[in-house]
């Protein structure tokens, strides 16, 4: 064994040491341990956080959206969408028209998103299982119908069991010059209500009627803001995204699901590294007690460091000595951190035994999600950091005495 790290660790082991070097060696231990802790944990419940916002937009979003580089537009070349129906991989296509409109029930009106959808959107089982009231249905026995999101269902206090009662959309008419006549300026559209849907807020306040209500509405005929792609059971999303991107050329977007939900995504990212350096910088100060301890058995050890001397040790030796020291303290605590954070985070997500404290929550505890590198990041982090602070005062022992 290392003549250096054996005495290091007779030095931390040892009974003979002054009790509040003990407890200051302790404190240092306990400190990086909970602060490694906290760290793993924090990034865990962010990746959780990830996941669970993910799993959201997967029943929201389409696994592939096309839409148009510049403009809110475009007209749909017959001879790609052939071709983008024949790509492996791909189950259905659905043509999109989406933009604002303002509906009106009763006496309540409010600005909605409007989406209209061709006919294989009844194929999207993932929106149907989200159905709180009534039916997912748009159109039945040649009459259309509108599928709404639960936010512009309460804030309209609508009953879609009342037929006399219709859903009112109006949408600006695309011309040059208004009229003084305010109607003339707007395309109405009276609607019956199917069904009621329910995600998170955020996507509640969409209203969804077909393809040819839409057109009516916006009068862009043959132009489609997006097309839709869902893809089949195991399919490879990333080969397809690729294919449909040579198809398409580079005046098209081509987004998977992360990328239609980039600025989301990326405030978290920036959000949890935030969050670890504030935790880093903090077992960074508490790390600093391996240095005070370090200083003070490098004093409570002056006659043995002269002793060393005496029997021909050199610089070298005594540095490593106390450096390996503050090595065994840095790298118990960051062990036990590790071993502590894992444990949280795998009873949080067996038991969820923290919870959100929110009513209006998605779930009831916060989600984790075990993340290996975050482990390895945070280590590496930790034992960089009181390694540096251990190197002073082991550069002081073998300098002074």
């Amino acid at each position: 064994m290392n003549l250096s790290f054996l005495i290091a660790r007779r030095y931390f082991l040892s009974r003979k040491k002054k009790s509040f070097i003990n407890f200051i060696s302790f404190m240092s231990m306990l400190g990086i341990g909970i602060g490694t802790m906290a760290t793993v944990a924090v990034l865990s419940v962010f990746n959780g956080l990830e996941d669970l916002n993910r799993s959201i937009f997967k029943s929201f979003d389409p696994d592939i959206k096309i839409s148009a580089v510049k403009g809110k537009t475009f007209n749909i070349e017959k001879d790609k969408l052939v071709k983008l129906k024949k790509i492996e991989g791909v189950d259905y296509i659905t043509e999109v028209i989406q933009d604002n409109a303002l509906v009106m029930y009763e006496d309540g009106k409010m600005v909605v998103t409007l989406k209209g959808v061709d006919s294989t959107f009844q194929k999207n089982s993932r929106l149907k299982g989200s159905l709180v009231e009534g039916s997912f249905v748009l159109n039945k026995d040649s009459i259309d119908y509108a599928f709404i999101g639960g936010n512009v269902y309460g804030a309209l206090n609508i009953s879609i069991d009342n037929i006399l009662e219709p859903l009112e959309i109006w949408y600006p008419k695309n011309q040059k010059k208004l009229s003084l006549i305010p109607e003339n300026n707007i395309n109405k559209k009276v609607i019956n209500i199917s069904g009621v849907y329910a995600l998170e807020q955020f996507h509640d306040d969409f209203v969804y009627v077909p393809l040819s209500v839409a057109k009516e509405l916006t009068e862009y005929n043959d132009k489609r803001t997006s097309l839709e792609v869902q893809l089949k059971p195991m399919a490879d999303a990333d080969k397809i995204q690729g294919e449909i991107k040579v198809i398409f050329g580079d005046m098209f977007l081509v987004q998977n699901q992360d990328q239609q939900n980039a600025n989301l995504f990326r405030a978290i990212k920036i959000e949890k590294l935030f969050i670890f350096i504030a935790l880093v910088f903090i077992i960074g100060v508490a790390s600093f007690n391996i240095f005070f301890s370090l200083t003070m058995l490098v004093i409570d050890k002056k006659d043995e460091v002269r002793t060393l001397y005496a029997m021909g040790a050199d610089d070298s030796l005594i540095r490593r000595i106390f450096f390996s020291e503050g090595a065994i303290i840095s790298f118990i605590g960051t062990i036990v951190g590790l071993i502590l954070g894992f444990v949280f985070c795998l009873t949080q997500e067996r038991y969820g035994w923290l919870g959100m404290g929110m009513d209006s929550a998605v779930v009831d505890a916060y989600p984790v999600k075990i993340n290996p590198m975050d482990f390895l990041i945070t280590a590496v982090a930790v034992v960089i950091i009181t390694l540096l602070v251990s190197y002073f005062p082991a550069r002081r022992a073998s300098s002074e005495y």
